[in-house]
């Protein structure tokens, strides 16, 4: 149950997040997954598959735009930067994080969450 929840919460979330990391950091694939793996201290340790696909999506819809770059003279890799449109839907993906986020703090709280049942 518990990793399921985790994958669904995933699933909203991969997308703004390669927005956020390629807006700071135009990069190639790889190099955007070690970067969440690392801001997140490996809570978000996506597969390749799951990074290099939602890339593709966010391709065809415009948001990033990929380059081939080459690294050595044998060897390319593709470089992901944000679009104009792309930068649009991060400024309101972030405002919508931010009211979610704030919304869930006045429920839960800031205080460390307390698993115990309430005494009737």
């Amino acid at each position: 149950m518990a990793q399921f929840y985790v994958q669904q919460l995933l699933k909203g979330i991969v997308e703004p997040l390669l927005l956020f990391i390629i807006n700071e950091l135009p990069a190639y694939g790889y190099q955007i997954a070690k970067e969440l793996d690392k801001r997140s201290q490996g809570y978000f340790e996506f597969k390749g598959s799951t990074i290099y696909s939602a890339l593709r999506r966010l391709e065809k819809e415009g948001l990033v735009l990929s380059t081939w770059q080459q690294v050595t003279q044998k060897r390319k890799r593709r470089c992901y930067e944000l679009t104009e449109k792309g930068h649009q839907i991060l400024t309101e993906k972030l405002i919508e994080w931010q009211q979610f986020y704030n919304a869930a703090s006045k429920i839960i709280g800031y205080r460390k969450l307390s698993l115990q049942p309430k005494a009737k």
